[in-house]
């Protein structure tokens, strides 16, 4: 980590041991009046007053837990009734839709025999027919 990044320009080089030492108006982001407003409310003068700050270790302890803790039971069970609802909607054997009208397939139509089932399938092919012969006898 670059420290430089951190604390305000009059700060940059300077050593660890120094900087736990400089006002904690040294930090980035904490302004003299910022500084003076800790010193009133903690007794805080220094960087290292800063992280020996107990409520600074407590909130740290707790954001570290708080990012290892497991879940609760009910989180838990809430989370299994969310992911079995999600997989009954969308099961993952379904194929993706591409039409949004279309959410699930779940008999395949038969193959339609359009000559047999068409309306007067047995005019248009006799129309055919006589349409064939019509341009065959004008040229």
């Amino acid at each position: 980590m670059n420290i430089d990044t951190i604390v305000d320009k009059e700060y940059v080089g300077l050593t660890f041991r120094a900087l736990a030492e400089a006002p904690v108006s040294a930090l980035r982001g904490i302004s003299p009046k910022d500084a003076k407003a800790l010193a009133q409310a903690f007794d805080v003068h220094s960087v290292r007053d800063l992280s020996k700050l107990d409520f600074v270790k407590w909130a740290q302890a707790i954001a570290t837990l708080a990012d290892h803790e497991q879940e609760t039971p009910e989180e838990q069970a809430k989370e299994t009734l969310l992911d079995g609802g999600i997989e009954m909607t969308f099961p993952a054997s379904d194929p993706v839709s591409v039409d949004s009208g279309i959410t699930r397939i779940e008999v395949p139509p038969d193959m339609v025999n359009a000559k047999a089932d068409h309306q007067h399938a047995g005019k248009v092919d006799e129309g055919g027919k006589a349409g064939a012969k019509q341009k065959a006898a004008a040229h």
